[in-house]
């Protein structure tokens, strides 16, 4: 949708970080902020790529995108400010840590 003009990456954001954060109180989430927990990932918008039998990395060795070509890639993922994604290899790092509300 980005690509055809139909959405900017600002409202993109908003609709699914800012928003859902939001909506469930969910504290220090869904913004990059000081004092936030940094969950975020990278994208290249311009960098093609096809989903093929060699970049899955489902454990069932499936997906139901196979053979689709999209215009852009994540190229890195963070979970509470670390690294554990980094162009198609999934890092052996434990981030991840519950989610706390404010209700």
């Amino acid at each position: 949708m980005h690509h055809q003009g139909k959405i900017s990456i600002e409202k993109i954001v908003e609709k699914a970080c800012h928003n859902p954060a939001i909506l469930f109180d969910v504290e220090k989430r869904g913004y990059i902020k000081e004092g936030y927990y940094a969950d975020l990932v990278i994208a290249d918008l311009n960098n093609p790529w096809t989903v093929n039998k060699d970049n899955i990395l489902y454990k069932c060795g499936w997906s139901p995108f196979e053979g689709n070509t999209f215009k852009s890639r994540i190229t890195h993922t963070f979970v509470n400010g670390q690294l554990v994604y980094n162009n198609f290899k999934v890092l052996d790092v434990k981030a991840g840590k519950r989610l706390t509300f404010n209700r």
